[in-house]
């Protein structure tokens, strides 16, 4: 299966190196009033390609940041209430919060068969 995805990578990268080879023409971008950019077909690719995954994580990112505001805000909140004395662990409790792993990951406890 390795040399299978080697194989493959080494596939891809070979036709991106003769796509390369075979658009060295110039290419001329023209912009707004006149002012245009002439360079390599491939390079005006590439140049398109980055600026799309430059505005594509541009337009991810205020998702990204709600949903990390949003575990901050339970991570704080789970950390700050204070278990009453009604609600006291039991002794099982006591002996499987003792021996969980410190992370910031929850714990989830899987049931198999």
């Amino acid at each position: 299966m390795k040399y299978i995805l080697w194989l493959l990578k080494a596939a891809i990268f070979f036709t991106l190196f003769a796509f390369a080879l075979n658009n060295q023409h110039d290419a001329t971008v023209n912009f707004f009033f006149g002012t245009y950019w002439r360079a390599p077909l491939v390079l005006v690719v590439l140049v398109a390609f980055a600026g799309g995954l430059v505005v594509g994580a541009l337009g991810m990112l205020p998702g990204w940041w709600k949903h990390r505001s949003g575990a901050a805000n339970r991570r704080i909140a789970e950390s700050s209430a204070v278990p009453s004395a009604a609600s006291a662990p039991t002794p099982a409790a006591a002996v499987e919060a003792a021996a969980a792993p410190a992370t910031d990951l929850p714990i989830v406890r899987q049931h198999g068969l």
